[in-house]
């Protein structure tokens, strides 16, 4: 198949993936609530690049709730709309770009009822931009070191406001 992006070396045209699992101390239920329910407050604490966040949609964070996002990733400022896409309690929070082709997810699975989540985080850049193929090697990279820096904050977090709240 014809793919001029290969033919100017540009790099690939496949989707940027980086993901990571760790396990927290704690229900998926309490795990949900402080990733899901709690998203506007929680997410510039596990995400200290996000600078502004803010809940365009009203009422409490569900299936299509909209958000909108500014973030500072080494040195670059970027603002972005994003769609709740899956809102599974206890399971799975998925929210896309609108304005931007990303996907972020956080799935959750049960290890022990009261004391013990596997959290796995995905972060696909669904499309990278022709300017920045050539720096593939270094997206990869870098959205691999994110991945693994999110598990190991929201474990952190999550885990003290559980000792906090009991």
């Amino acid at each position: 198949m014809f793919n001029l992006g290969s033919m100017l070396n540009l790099g690939s045209t496949e989707p940027v993936i980086g993901s990571a699992s760790i396990v927290v101390r704690c229900s998926s239920s309490k795990l949900f609530r402080y990733i899901g329910e709690d998203l506007f407050q929680n997410y510039p604490k596990w995400s200290p690049e996000v600078k502004e966040l803010e809940q365009i949609t009203p009422g409490p964070v569900q299936l299509g709730t909209i958000g909108r996002q500014v973030r500072v990733d080494q040195g670059r400022r970027s603002e972005s709309r994003f769609k709740i896409s899956d809102f599974s309690a206890g399971e799975r929070l998925t929210f896309i770009g609108v304005s931007d082709p990303y996907r972020c997810s956080y799935e959750l699975q049960t290890i022990d009822v009261e004391t013990a989540t596997k959290l796995t985080f995905t972060f696909e850049l669904l499309e990278l931009l022709a300017i920045m193929r050539p720096l593939e090697g270094l997206v990869r990279a870098t959205i691999k070191d994110g991945v693994g820096r999110t598990v190991q904050n929201i474990k952190r977090l999550a885990e003290a406001e559980k000792l906090k709240s009991g």
